[in-house]
């Protein structure tokens, strides 16, 4: 297990920040009708600044970093040497420096790698958490309060823009219809909250973000991830991996998986029957049939959907199978929704269509 690896008995790695304003549920319809801004200053905060920086972090990422432009931010992963995810980050790219937000509690690791890894590159790459805060404003209004709060507005999902003063705002495609990350100087963080607030955006705490999240299907890591899950399980391809791009490690796992199989198991969203007292924990076993066929991840009450949950099931699991998520007091009939589920045309994939191609 590593460090970041949420189960039953760890603690909630959220709980330094408010989960909730009041009133999650309305917090929720906010976002999801209007906008709503959440503290995520917990999130730690990497800065890498020299003249090598893009193509140093391209020999160690899984996205293709090395000609990022200046106003460009994305998703990307570290792995380890078997293809199984360690970090997930955040990036933005504004002026002449990287920024790399990620879990609470995960920069000590992911900065000793890091460093570890510069050699003669001319990069410096440096823990910058207590330098920024991240303040997420999520709706489809979003546009509207950054522009009322005097924030310059990136124009496309993983856009980023400096902030006037420090910082950098970003444009962000999930938890919600639209969404932007603001790292702000730390020491400006009250201020700032109170001027995205004065914008239109109403106050909100994590279980809203967390649940619309889960509706979206996008998960985090330590929670819907385990040990052994790599990027194609989770879907990361494309968003946080680029399948052509040079070496890093794991690499090889990652092609392997792309061009000759389909991965072991799948993230799905569950519909869950039971109420706040009985839901499952994340870490908890799916079972079919009082067999363990995967894990549950982010559990969550969604303002529409009712209990939610994200989960890491075998790929052999059917979409109509009745399954229960979690154990004992805790266990609740579980279904998975349809809609999350990828469709596959049964085309084979590349690699093992040309095996094929040369056994003829």
């Amino acid at each position: 297990m590593t460090d970041t690896e949420l189960t039953p008995d760890a603690p909630d790695r959220d709980s330094a920040v408010p989960s909730h304003r009041g009133d999650p549920l309305a917090e929720q319809r906010r976002m999801a009708r209007s906008a709503a801004v959440v503290d995520r200053s917990h999130r730690g905060v990497i800065a890498v600044t020299g003249e090598d920086r893009l193509s140093w972090l391209h020999l160690l990422l899984t996205q293709h970093v090395s000609e990022l432009p200046a106003d460009t931010g994305t998703e990307t992963l570290i792995l380890d040497l078997n293809g199984r995810v360690l970090h997930h980050m955040v990036v933005a790219h504004a002026g002449d420096v990287v920024y790399l937000d990620t879990e609470p509690g995960d920069v000590p690791e992911l900065l000793d790698y890091l460093t570890k890894m510069v050699f003669w590159s001319k990069v410096e790459p440096r823990d910058a958490t207590a330098e920024f805060a991240v303040l997420s404003v999520v709706g489809p209004d979003t546009e509207a309060v950054l522009t009322a709060a005097g924030v310059p507005v990136p124009d496309r999902p993983h856009g980023a823009l400096a902030l006037p003063g420090g910082g950098v705002v970003r444009r962000m495609p999930w938890p919600g219809v639209d969404a932007a990350d603001l790292l702000v100087p730390r020491a400006e963080q009250d201020s700032w909250w109170g001027r995205l607030t004065a914008a239109g955006a109403h106050e909100a705490g994590t279980m809203a973000f967390e649940a619309l999240r889960v509706e979206s299907g996008r998960p985090r890591l330590g929670v819907d991830t385990d040990e052994r899950t790599i990027p194609h399980e989770v879907g990361w391809i494309g968003e946080a991996v680029h399948l052509t791009k040079g070496c890093y490690r794991g690499q090889e796992t990652v092609a392997r998986v792309a061009n000759l199989g389909r991965p072991p198991r799948r993230l799905v969203l569950l519909h869950l029957d039971a109420g706040d007292e009985h839901l499952p924990d994340p870490g908890a076993p799916v079972t079919l049939g009082g067999r363990p066929v995967g894990r549950v991840g982010t559990v969550a009450q969604h303002h529409e959907l009712g209990p939610v949950a994200l989960a890491l099931v075998k790929r052999s699991v059917p979409v109509d199978a009745e399954l229960v998520a979690g154990e004992d007091e805790r266990a609740a009939p579980a279904r998975i929704d349809p809609d999350s589920v990828p469709p596959e045309d049964g085309t084979p994939p590349p690699g093992r269509a040309a095996q094929g191609g040369l056994r003829r």
